[in-house]
């Protein structure tokens, strides 16, 4: 009868929904590492000589943070091209139509059909139609989805716009800068990489995609990579994450600032807890560096090294990874 029919229906409904709940919940969690909230040193490590005082890394403090998942990998090409298929979402790039490239990674004529540079950081060059589809232009070149090579590289030219209308249509957030220094310590404390205090790893292995050669103008990519490197290349940290430094700049959730809310009490530095950043600002927090850093003019692969800028900028080295509350 009708009322038999409507409760099975119903029933029926009810196990899809939790079904799918379950499917997604699971791929979910492939895809993401849960980390469980703790205590950490948060800021320049005691063993850090290098770091840039006036960006912001110092001084080292006392942080609790909760517990949360956080994408092992930066967003892909492939995953980036899904999200577009299904949102329609033009990125900042697409509507300014231009974002900024590092000039070796143009062929010669899309070079010399470039007319704008930024003053003081040469290497960057202006280039219409600039955009994650089209990294380097379209001038001679195919779609990135039509590349197979490039599916999972991280994508780029990612404003911070961008990049939280991606986590937001998918039910995530952008971590906070607290949570991702958390995460890019991999467990380990007081330390200036995700994997330890020395530059290389054991074996004088190169741990991260940073730049090699002399920068800007003689790159000698040993790594294998001049520009970005697959999301799962290099050292996978204690979290089981990839790439949380070098290969591309990752947003955070925070507002850019020097100083901290800090709260002192007899000469020390308090707890803080869950910090979220500024209210309010004019830039925004990347993190991590990219493959154009170099240990003698950005050493910023470094667990508490950051930048900034503006929440519609975009470059050939701006990535992302999302995060979700538990």
């Amino acid at each position: 009868n009708m009322r038999a029919t409507c409760l099975l229906f119903i029933t029926l409904s009810i196990f899809l929904f939790i079904e799918l709940s379950y499917t997604n919940r699971n791929n979910e969690e492939e895809n993401m590492s849960f980390i469980k909230g703790g205590i950490f040193l948060m800021g320049a490590s005691t063993n850090d000589k290098n770091y840039y005082k006036d960006d912001g890394e110092y001084p080292q403090r006392r942080v609790k943070v909760s517990s949360f998942l956080i994408d092992k990998t930066e967003v892909s090409n492939r995953e980036f091209n899904q999200f577009i298929k299904e949102s329609n979402y033009k990125t900042d790039a697409d509507v300014f139509g231009w974002s900024f490239v590092y000039f070796d990674l143009l062929s010669d004529e899309a070079y010399l059909a470039s007319e704008q540079v930024v003053m003081g950081a040469e290497w960057w060059v202006k280039v219409d139609n600039a955009n994650w589809e089209y990294p380097f232009g379209r001038f001679g070149q195919q779609s990135i989805i039509d590349q197979p090579e490039y599916l999972d590289h991280p994508v780029v030219h990612i404003s911070w716009n961008d990049a939280n209308a991606f986590c937001s249509f998918y039910g995530k957030r952008l971590p906070t800068e607290a949570e991702w220094e958390y995460a890019a310590r991999g467990g380990l404390e007081d330390k200036i990489f995700p994997w330890g205090d020395s530059r290389r790893g054991e074996n004088n292995d190169i741990m991260c995609n940073t730049f090699q050669g002399k920068f800007p103008n003689e790159a000698n990519p040993i790594d294998g990579y001049l520009g970005t490197a697959p999301v799962k290349s290099f050292y996978e940290n204690g979290y089981g994450l990839y790439n949380m430094v070098g290969n591309v700049w990752e947003w955070v959730s925070d507002w850019y600032s020097v100083d901290h809310d800090l709260t002192i009490k007899n000469g020390e530095i308090q707890l803080i807890d869950n910090p979220i950043g500024p209210l309010f600002g004019e830039e925004k927090i990347q993190k991590g560096g990219s493959y154009l850093c170099h240990r003698a003019t950005c050493f910023r692969f470094r667990n508490s090294a950051r930048t900034k800028n503006s929440k519609d900028s975009s470059s050939g080295n701006n990535g992302f990874r999302c995060a979700k509350s538990v």
